[in-house]
Order: structure tokens, then sequence, then C-alpha cells
């Protein structure tokens, strides 16, 4: 009992300290840029392994130097209250938990029907907001399971309480994927457009918004149906969008 009682305090200090260092992390954010994320270094070394190559695209830029039309296609796209929640929606997780239960459910029936084959798998659908995508992105694997979800939590209130609005939104800017090996809006409008991250006009920045579910698929299908018609929503949408 004594031995047990023992491992249980241990394990309790060391989820204390890594909290204590996220929140220091964190906090040291406010002035100095991250050089790069979990996410990044994960898929940089994901290419170097199949390709024995480095590519990487990344070019801070601060929030004042990147299109306010890429601002607001983002959020218009992403994340609409994004000026005004505390981090989480609730009502969204609650959708998306809702939708990978029947998800998974439908893919469980099937596979019971269909036991000679391989089990399909069922689509996951998210509910996070860009402060979520960048606790996530910032210091966290891409597995999925409550402990890992759990922690991105914690994270997306450390960064609400001890970053403001407009510095999560150029971090995120910054990071956020949008190729193989491109990383950030700058990294973003030189790869596709040729031009600087400030230059890119509503119709660009709406299609590179569009991108950010699956920007690996949609780099390989520049002629994308869906990639033209959702940018046009994105554009329609983008004057409502609230800058932090």
């Amino acid at each position: 009992m004594k031995a047990l009682r023992t491992w249980l305090l241990l394990c309790l200090l060391a989820f204390v300290g890594l909290q204590l260092f996220f929140v220091l992390r964190v906090a040291s954010m406010a002035w100095l840029a991250p050089e790069s994320t979990s996410f990044e270094r994960s898929q940089i070394w994901q290419i170097v392994q199949r390709t024995q190559r480095l590519p990487w695209r990344q070019d801070w830029k601060n929030l004042n130097d990147i299109s306010k039309h890429l601002q607001r296609a983002v959020i218009a796209s992403e994340d609409d209250v994004f000026a005004s929640h505390s981090g989480i929606r609730w009502d969204a997780v609650e959708k998306a938990w809702d939708k990978n239960s029947k998800a998974q459910a439908r893919a469980d029936r099937l596979a019971q029907h269909r036991p000679d084959k391989p089990a399909p798998q069922a689509k996951v659908v998210g509910g996070s907001t860009i402060t979520q995508q960048l606790a996530k992105n910032l210091f966290l694997s891409g597995e999925r399971n409550l402990l890992r979800k759990g922690q991105e939590m914690l994270l997306t209130q450390m960064l609400e309480v001890l970053l403001p609005k407009r510095r999560i939104l150029e971090i995120y800017l910054n990071s956020v994927e949008w190729g193989e090996g491109v990383f950030g809006a700058e990294a973003a409008a030189q790869h596709y457009f040729r031009k600087s991250a400030a230059q890119l006009n509503a119709w660009e920045a709406a299609r590179l918004a569009v991108m950010l579910p699956r920007p690996r698929y949609f780099e390989k299908l520049p002629s994308s149906p869906y990639l033209a018609e959702r940018a046009e929503v994105i554009v329609g949408r983008m004057n409502s969008a609230v800058l932090p």
C-alpha cells in the first residue's frame, strides 16, 4: 500500500511539473516566437525518412504583415467566433463527439456484415477552435485518446489566459501547415502565389483558408472544384469575421 501511495505521489508530481513547464513555455511566447512546433518536427521527420531531404519553408511575420484578408478568411473558415470564445466551444465538441460516435457505430455494423473484409475506419470529425489547434500543434502528438484530449484542453486554457487573442492568431498563422514542408502564411503565400502574405487578396486568402483541414491533399489538387466552390463561400463570409 505504501508503494502504491509513493507511486501515485510521483505521478502527481510529474503531472504538476509538466503543467508548470507548459505554463512557462506558453508565457514565454508572449514575446518569443516558437522556433518550431511538435507537429512541424513530426512532419519534417516523416518527410526526411521518406525522401532523404529536408524541405522546410517557414518565415515568421508579425500579424500586421499578414493580409487582413487571410486573417478574416481563416477565422471565417476555421473558427468564426474566435474573437469572443474562451478557447473551447463546448457545443462544437458535443456535436463532433456525436458525429464520431455515429460514424464509429456505422463502421462497426458494416464490419459485422462483412467479416471477411478489413474493418472500415470511421472518419473522425473535429470540433476544435483555432486555440485548440494551436495547443495541439505546439506541444502534442497526433494520436487521439482521452488523455491527450484532456491535455489539449488544459493547454488551450493556458494559451487563452496567458496570451492575447492577437498573439494566438499570430502564432497560429505562422506555424500552421499549408503543404508538405510548408508552414506559416508567408511560406504559403510564396509557395502558391509567388507573393508575400501581406499582398494576398480576398480570393487567394480564401483558397488558403479552405486548404487548412487537408493541406497536403489540396496541394496535389490545386484545380479541385470543391476548393474553388468553398473558397467562394468563405469570401462571402469574410466581411462578417471579427478580428481580435
